[in-house]
């Protein structure tokens, strides 16, 4: 999965996207902060390759984008919206192939601008990044080549406050970034940073309504954050292998970004500390039971924009889900099974 996979719906129900197989799931709150729905499969029958992406627009609209098997040897992308967590997402609609046809190129990404148009990012046969948005007046564009070079790993989509889309790619030598300028406009290459990155770590959170900040892990093991036109600084050592998630909320009256990233010891780890501020220092505070070595975390916020959070393991297919208590501090309820 590329993208946070938890999310709150208009209604202020949350959602939960999950990889099962050839299919999406996806399983909604029957109330705020109560009970859970089954597993509905999203976009009808057809059949996926492993691996989606999910986005979410200020409508709260969710958007999502896979790959399905065409021809023999031969894949094409498909999208997906889902209006309200307790309806049904839509069918998949095809959306073709950065190259117009052929195998898979990479894992997609999703962001959705301030109009509710979703962007589909995915890496090329070139290994660079093209991109298909949805028009204004409904449809969709030509597929775009936004160039780009020895692209590895996923792409990180993000949309800003301003509601312009932007999107990071992990390449030989650093970080490429790429911004729309006025909405609407297709995202052209900016600077980018020449820091050495693994690949498949890169996840973007929008900070203010100036910049996107980009967090990532370097070689030597350190969680990393990056805005564009500024100097990558060390935030924190990294928990685990994989890639954080991360939301902004209010705590005790602050601004604050919270991380969260299975840790090395197979227990999900939290840090927080006052966005954009990385000078002030992080901490991690590991929560819950042990968890599956392919076990990811994802955040979000509730319908009163306290932090939510689950995790998620493929293997066996168990959602865990806790919230904040009401108490100063992040301190978290009991993980419980949903």
């Amino acid at each position: 999965m590329n993208g946070d996979w938890l999310m709150r719906g208009r209604d202020g129900r949350l959602t939960v996207y999950l990889p099962s197989g050839e299919a999406v799931l996806c399983r909604a709150e029957r109330g705020p902060a109560g009970s859970w729905d089954g597993p509905r499969t999203v976009g009808g029958t057809q059949k996926l390759h492993p691996g989606f992406a999910v986005g979410q627009g200020a409508d709260g609209y969710a958007h999502l984008a896979a790959w399905r098997p065409t021809v023999p040897g031969e894949s094409g992308l498909v999208h997906s919206t889902h209006f309200r967590p307790r309806l049904a997402p839509l069918d998949w609609v095809p959306i073709g192939h950065p190259d117009k046809k052929g195998d898979r190129t990479g894992e997609p990404a999703v962001a959705v601008d301030a109009q509710g148009r979703c962007h589909v990012f995915v890496r090329n046969k070139g290994g660079g990044v093209s991109l298909r948005n949805q028009k204004e007046k409904g449809g969709w564009g030509a597929w775009q080549d936004l160039e780009g070079h020895d692209v590895q790993g996923e792409l990180a989509a993000v949309t800003g406050e301003s509601g312009l889309v932007e999107v990071y790619a992990c390449a030989a030598g650093g970080i490429l970034h790429w911004r729309q300028e006025e909405p609407g406009r297709t995202p052209v290459r900016g600077e980018g940073a020449d820091v050495p990155v693994r690949p498949g770590t890169l996840r973007a959170l929008a900070t203010s309504p100036e910049h996107t900040t980009l967090f990532f892990t370097d070689t030597s093991g350190d969680l990393c954050a990056w805005r564009p036109g500024e100097k990558p600084v060390t935030l924190v050592a990294s928990a685990g292998p994989g890639p954080v998630s991360a939301v902004r909320c209010e705590i005790e009256g602050y601004d604050c970004t919270v991380l969260a990233q299975r840790s090395s010891s197979g227990r999900v780890a939290f840090a927080a500390y006052p966005t954009e501020q990385e000078s002030a220092g992080a901490w991690w505070t590991e929560s819950g039971p042990q968890l599956p070595a392919d076990a990811t975390v994802s955040l979000a916020l509730d319908e009163h924009d306290e932090v939510v959070a689950a995790s998620l393991s493929p293997s066996t297919g168990k959602v865990l889900f806790t919230r904040r208590k009401d108490e100063p501090g992040l301190a978290l309820q009991a993980w419980r099974e949903i």
